[in-house]
């Protein structure tokens, strides 16, 4: 399976628990676990018509009147929220996550940009035991995740709500419920289903245009060089196991949040068409992966080139800010490990074709 779409695994996995927990008048969005979300889909927030921004934002303040005690109440640092709901079916929950994708293709980049600022905001006034963030982020957050949710056709919303309840256990929201106050869960509930009502109001009813892919670009050849050096290495990887789901050795949640903050960062700094494009591309890659979890070797090299030209869109330092953060949590172990399972030679000519694709992509970088 294509590396991009298997990082969004874990993503995958948090929206079925995001689901369940609403199934059971148990959940309303929260900015920690829809950080994930906004670093793969993240893109500056367009000038709305005053009624669609103050009707949202509104909601969404009484959306936080109904639901932040509830907030308060849920340990957002639970590893729980790693886990698969329910039996884990990696290749099932590759559908769901395709639902994802599709849906962040067709949603406002302008919107996804402000709603990627809104949670880096949030991040920073989080505090407590729980990890929760103020309730004026609180707010905004919802505010931001309502609009983009606004800016794509219910069709597509509805996808994404019916593939993460085919793969969440029943038994899920039950015991979601139990690690919060029932009366306050079910208020903050009520709350977000008048919020949905405010935003299905203001909903789109066409998706946007796809996105222009360029072509015949240096990275493009690039990502061919790159693609050929390290499919096999690609093919090597078991892409099914659980362990992408385990949390990194030695690390806490908040440390890890400082990681994903980055990412979130340098997701708001990308160009909002070439994030789209990386969207479809990873939904086109994700149609032909095989029993095994590996796409195509021609999809393979068009998420490759889709990726570069993303992180081109991007500074250098915003980038390095990212690298830089993975790499003081990420232990040695953990790559050790990884390398351990494939085939040494086949991940070392991938490697050397990633630095070469690094370079040209750096030379066309902004």
């Amino acid at each position: 399976m294509v590396r991009g779409a298997r990082k969004f695994l874990a993503l995958g996995v948090a929206a079925a628990v995001v689901y369940s927990i609403k199934e059971q008048l148990n959940f309303v969005p929260g900015p920690r676990h829809a950080a994930p979300v906004a670093a793969a889909a993240a893109a500056s927030m367009m000038m709305a018509p005053a009624a669609f921004a103050d009707e949202i934002g509104d909601a969404s303040k009484k959306l936080g009147d109904a639901s932040y005690n509830f907030a308060k109440e849920v340990d957002w640092n639970n590893g729980i929220f790693l886990q698969a709901p329910g039996k884990f079916q990696p290749l099932k929950a590759l559908k769901a996550i395709d639902k994802m994708i599709e849906m962040g293709a067709a949603a406002d980049p302008k919107l996804l940009k402000a709603a990627a600022e809104a949670h880096h905001k949030a991040i920073g006034s989080i505090s407590g035991p729980n990890g929760v963030t103020s309730r004026a982020d609180w707010d905004e957050v919802n505010a931001a995740l309502g609009r983009v949710v606004a800016s794509v056709p219910k069709a597509k919303v509805m996808a994404v709500y019916d593939a993460v309840k085919d793969i969440t256990d029943p038994k899920v929201p039950a015991y979601m419920k139990s690690l919060v106050n029932g009366p306050d869960a079910e208020k903050a509930y009520q709350g977000f289903l008048e919020f949905k009502d405010v935003v299905a109001k203001n909903q789109v009813t066409a998706a946007s245009a796809p996105a222009v892919v360029p072509s015949g670009d240096k990275i493009g050849a690039a990502a061919k060089q790159l693609s050929d050096a390290s499919y096999p290495f690609i093919k090597d990887i078991d892409w099914l196991p659980d362990i992408y789901l385990k949390p990194l050795p030695g690390k806490t949640a908040p440390e890890t949040l400082k990681a994903i903050d980055k990412m979130i960062v340098m997701g708001a700094k990308m160009d909002g068409n070439l994030l789209k494009a990386a969207a479809e591309a990873h939904h086109k890659a994700i149609g032909s992966v095989d029993s095994k979890g590996v796409t195509s070797a021609a999809d393979y090299e068009a998420v490759n080139a889709a990726l570069g030209r993303l992180v081109a869109s991007v500074p250098k330092e915003t980038v390095m800010d990212v690298y830089n953060s993975m790499a003081k949590i990420v232990d040695p172990t953990v790559t050790n490990n990884m390398f351990s399972k494939v085939n040494p030679l086949d991940a070392v000519a991938a490697a050397k074709g990633f630095y070469t694709f690094k370079d040209v992509a750096q030379a066309s970088q902004r």
